[in-house]
């Protein structure tokens, strides 16, 4: 029992190390958790999986696969899935079909499968899934119509390509279970009692749990819980009905809930945050551990050329077929085309599909696992290297971002970001603040409503043409986990942070981590007393900075009490007063600054000072 607790501690423990290094090289997590399972599996032998779980293995596993395909079908909205354009409508639909028929075709060709066995490697490798192109995308800052069409491709062919592949092996299982004599048939008749339970089940559980969740028929804190074990329980008793019927089942739920009006799905969709790390990065090292070395020697050039297809005709194929009539040219296009890495799902899916399948005796269920993570690997490697460069060479590239993601959307981060916004800066305010969203809103200011640090905002949150980081929150602690989450993204030197208190800089055993970070607008300038300051009615002004007419002339028009915050450039061009550099805006700036009114005892000192002044 030791040695076992030892082991999932250490599993544990390298899912945090390679969470920890993916995070600092901007790559997908899934490439190091495969590549640390492999490591520790068929190559030093470290963790066998067999052994240590035994039993458990398989149930462990088709849980987790059953959690995976519940949460991405969560996301799958149809009202999103109809209002991002012609050509992703088309690639989540007719583009899965037609990568589904070449990969089919190419597996039975090329790998000497059978075309059941072709066909469920095919389906599983039409998705590729957010956790795998959102990282991508981040660093490529590629032009903003191709962005959002990967990335909404990226989210909602997960669950979509999901159902596709379980419908195939479905019917593929059924069909190797019965007599060869009657095996079409049967199989016809089979799967249409799997779709029925799977449909049927899925359908009703998600309009009664839906129920369940509108009227509050439950405590909140335990919706998320609730909904989990209730997803836990329909799969379970769809097995049950009938053998292999669960993922079906759990996947239409999901969908059912995620469209189902007046349904809360948000705190349930940011429950996913935690169990997924938690779940996702022990699955795949667990997975890739299982590998064996007879598996890994099958990767032959049959299993190359199969990759080849499917990134070199496959893509570019689908891509052709799905944006004919889009107005895109060809540069966009072969962008497009280039970029399709697999990602958790096709893991999850393949090696779920393969162990069943092996129980089941079916010739080429061997071949799921490495040829599947083949493609994983080689798709995330080979594009997280060379999409940025592509971009570039085919002018697709963004100019740098230089608007502001600002944490916040209280009356200082309303009252900053409306003049950013009016001077041409692009700004996004987050918060999880209900009525302060609604009060950002009808000013006019894009706002994101919830957690900038969830799984949700790493899927929702359109960061296109971010540059930089405000952290404006009265919550300090968020401020600091915002401006260690979002540095990555946003650039070193791109990410600031708040005085804590007016004249002292922090103190380094609290801010070790932010020591590094530049303190916008200066020491003695803090959220409280911006607030402050904002409440008693000073509003931010645009001041051209002139050869006249120079900062010091603007002090002295405000009694040296002005705030300067920004100086920006007619072209773009935007400097941030911080507390590490002097700042003095140049002739030709433009220098947004804060003047405030005098306080009632700094009015009575100045009537005094002006009676005791001599007159001419």
């Amino acid at each position: 029992m030791e040695h076992a607790a030892l082991h999932l501690a250490g599993i544990g423990l390298l899912a945090l190390i390679c969470q920890w290094v993916a995070w600092q090289l901007q790559l997908p997590a899934i490439l190091t958790l495969l590549i640390a399972g492999i490591a520790a599996g068929p190559v030093t032998g470290v963790l066998a999986p067999d052994a240590l779980l035994g039993d458990l293995l398989f149930p462990l596993v088709s849980l987790a696969v059953a959690v995976i395909l519940f949460e991405g079908a969560l996301t799958l909205s149809f009202r999103e899935l109809g209002g991002h354009g012609r050509t992703v409508r088309r690639l989540v639909t007719w583009g899965v079909l037609v990568t589904g028929l070449i990969g089919t075709g190419a597996a039975y060709l090329l790998l000497d499968l059978s075309w059941q066995m072709a066909s469920v490697l095919g389906a599983l490798l039409v998705v590729t899934g957010p956790t795998v192109v959102l990282p991508l995308l981040q660093t490529l800052r590629a032009k903003e119509n191709l962005t959002q069409i990967l990335r909404w491709e990226g989210i909602l062919i997960d669950p979509v390509g999901a159902i596709g592949a379980v419908l195939v092996y479905e019917f593929v299982a059924l069909g190797g279970s019965v007599d060869a004599g009657n095996a079409a048939a049967h199989t016809l008749l089979l799967f249409g009692k799997t779709a029925l339970i799977g449909f049927g089940l899925g359908i009703a559980g998600g309009y009664l749990w839906g129920l369940v969740l509108r009227h509050h028929w439950l405590p909140r804190k335990l919706h998320s819980f609730g909904t989990l074990m209730m997803m836990l329980t329909l799969y379970s008793i769809s097995n049950t009905l009938f053998h292999e019927s669960g993922l079906l089942t759990v996947t239409v739920m999901g969908v059912w809930l995620a469209n189902m009006r007046g349904v809360p799905t948000q705190p349930i969709i940011e429950f996913k945050e935690t169990l997924s790390v938690l779940l996702i990065s022990g699955l795949f090292i667990l997975l890739a551990a299982r590998l064996t070395v007879d598996q890994l020697s099958l990767l032959t050039w049959p299993a190359w050329a199969f990759l080849a297809v499917l990134v070199a005709v496959a893509r570019p194929l689908t891509v052709w077929l799905c944006t004919l009539g889009s107005g895109l040219d060809w540069r966009e296009k072969t962008l497009l085309a280039f970029i399709s890495p697999r990602g958790i799902v096709a893991a999850a899916v393949a090696s779920l599909f393969s162990l069943r399948l092996e129980s089941l005796n079916m010739p080429g269920a061997e071949l799921l696992v490495p040829v599947t993570f083949l493609v994983i690997i080689s798709t995330v490697v080979m594009q997280s290297l060379l999409a940025r460069p592509l971009a570039g060479a085919l002018s697709l590239s963004r100019p740098t971002p230089r608007g502001f993601l600002i944490i916040g959307a209280n009356p200082v981060a309303r009252a900053i970001a409306g003049a950013l916004q009016d001077n041409g800066f692009k700004v996004l305010l987050t918060d999880n603040s209900w009525d302060a969203v609604q009060e950002a809103r009808a000013a006019g200011l894009p706002v994101y409503y919830g957690d900038p640090l969830s799984e949700h905002a790493a899927q929702h949150l359109e960061l296109t043409g971010i540059g930089h980081l405000l952290p404006l929150s009265p919550y300090r602690e968020l401020n600091n986990l915002a401006a260690l989450h979002f540095e990555p993204q946003v650039g070193e030197g791109k990410v600031y942070r708040l005085a804590v208190k007016a004249g002292k800089k922090p103190q380094p055993r609290h801010d070790q981590a932010l020591g590094h970070l530049p303190v916008a607008f200066g020491d003695d300038v803090t959220f409280a007393r911006l607030s402050s300051l904002i409440a008693r009615g000073a509003t931010l002004e645009c001041m051209p900075i002139t050869p006249t007419m120079k900062i010091e002339d603007y002090r002295a028009r405000h009694r040296d009490r002005l705030l300067p915050l920004f100086a920006f450039t007619p072209g773009g061009r935007i400097r941030i007063a911080t507390a590490q550099e002097s700042f003095v805006p140049r002739s030709g700036e433009i220098m947004i600054g804060l003047p405030y009114a005098e306080t009632g005892s700094e009015a009575m000192e100045a009537q005094r000072t002006e009676r005791r002044r001599p007159t001419a």
